[in-house]
This record gives C-alpha cells, sequence and structure tokens, in this order.
C-alpha cells in the first residue's frame, strides 16, 4: 500500500477545470519530483491533497484512509505536512519559537528543537533572531525544520527555491536532502537540475494531466522525451 495515492482526480477553480484526472503514487521514504511549466496545475495537486481545494470527482488516499470529504486541519493531524511557496514563518518571533510552536501537543520540545538544529545547524546560530530577520533560505530552513518537529510522514514542498539567490539555492538544495531522511517528500520544483538531483522519482504535469512519469536519475530537463513538457 502507497503513503499517498491520487486517483483520478479532477479539480476545479470555478468552472476552471484545473486537474483532469490526475493519478499518482508516493511510497514511505521516497522523494517524489512534480514538474512542468507554470501554471499546469501542480500547486493545485497539493492543495487537493490538502483539501484546501478538493476534487470533484477522484480519491486521495494517505495510508489507505480516503481524505476526500475530510476537512484540512483533520488531513494535517493525519501527519500530512505543508510547505507552501510563501514559507509563512511567524516573523515577529524568534527562530527558536517558531520551531516550538510546530511540536505537536504532549511531545517533547527540547528534543524537538535538538532535532530541528541537528538537521539545520544554521539555525541553531540564529536560534534567538526573529524570523522576520533571516535570509529567504534560513526562513526555507526554518520551514523544513517546523514540517520535521510536526511529526509529518509526509512534507508537501511548494517550490522551495523560488526568489532565492544561488547561493541561498544550495543551502536549501542541502536542507532539503536533510529532510528526506527523516521524512517522505512530494515536492514542486521549477528548478529542474535542483528536482532531478533531489527526487527518487517523478512526475510531469501538463494541461492538468500527468504526461510522463519514471525514475530521476540520470533524467534531466534537456531529455528529448521532456523538453516540449518543461521549455517555457
Amino acid at each position: 500500500m502507497s503513503l499517498l495515492a491520487v486517483e483520478d482526480v479532477h479539480t476545479y477553480y470555478g468552472e476552471s477545470h484545473v486537474l483532469e484526472g490526475v493519478s499518482m503514487e508516493i511510497e514511505s521514504g521516497e522523494v517524489v519530483a512534480l514538474v512542468g511549466r507554470n501554471g499546469v496545475g501542480k500547486t493545485t495537486t497539493l492543495r487537493t491533497v490538502l483539501q484546501l481545494t478538493p476534487p470533484r470527482t477522484g480519491s486521495v488516499r494517505f495510508r489507505g484512509t480516503e481524505l476526500v470529504g475530510k476537512r484540512t486541519h483533520e488531513v494535517a493531524a493525519m501527519g500530512v505536512g505543508w510547505i507552501p511557496e510563501e514559507r509563512r514563518v511567524f516573523t515577529q518571533l524568534s527562530v527558536e519559537e517558531n520551531v516550538r510552536v510546530a511540536v505537536p501537543d504532549g511531545n517533547d520540545e527540547a528534543a524537538a528543537l535538538e532535532l530541528a538544529f541537528e538537521t539545520f545547524p544554521d539555525l541553531r546560530e540564529h536560534r534567538s533572531r526573529d524570523a522576520g530577520n533571516l535570509s529567504g533560505g534560513q526562513q526555507q530552513m526554518l520551514a523544513l525544520a517546523r514540517g520535521l518537529v510536526g511529526e509529518n510522514e509526509i512534507l508537501l514542498v511548494d517550490e522551495p527555491s523560488e526568489g532565492l539567490a544561488p547561493l541561498a539555492v544550495e543551502a536549501v538544495a542541502e536542507a532539503l536532502s536533510e529532510a528526506a531522511a527523516d521524512t517522505t517528500l512530494l515536492l514542486v520544483e521549477q528548478n529542474l537540475p535542483l528536482a532531478f538531483d533531489l527526487a527518487d522519482r517523478f512526475y510531469v504535469l501538463d494541461n492538468g494531466r500527468v504526461v510522463d512519469e519514471g525514475n530521476a536519475d540520470g533524467v534531466s530537463a534537456d531529455d528529448d522525451r521532456l523538453r516540449r513538457y518543461l521549455s517555457a
């Protein structure tokens, strides 16, 4: 049984048919990249899993349990975490406070902090600094750390390198690799070398449909089979 199974989902914004029969499966421990041009439905796929934008038809199952019809907070409580493109850290709270508020009730906050700081040593150095004063790359690390200490079995990560300088992208790539050691990742990423370097497998979306999938080893955006779906 797959950790996450999306089967023939059709999702709309009003009367706009955005996802037209998307199906995919993610196994526990994998990093799966969801790639494609802008506007083809990648973020909508994540929102559909989370039931932020429920599908009109189709199935989304997590560990065999149907998610369609559940509220988003119920999906999150099952162990499905989300790191949106905007990151959404608490800018007026310190790094440490941001991590603490992500720890589930009753869990050991000290152990959670140690996990966060072991995984992302740069955050330990800035533990007392307000999150709003961190660099973009550091904020992305903090968002990932919050996802890890939330005891999520899978993290849905949306465009983690968007808007970051090259050095920050390198730091985020390392952070994602560290995060993948502890949790399953479904990664939406426009930086295709980063996506294919991190991923075990990939799915390509085009016009709301999965048009290709496979093992990510040795794959690049220059491959003839993918170029027409990934070029601007």
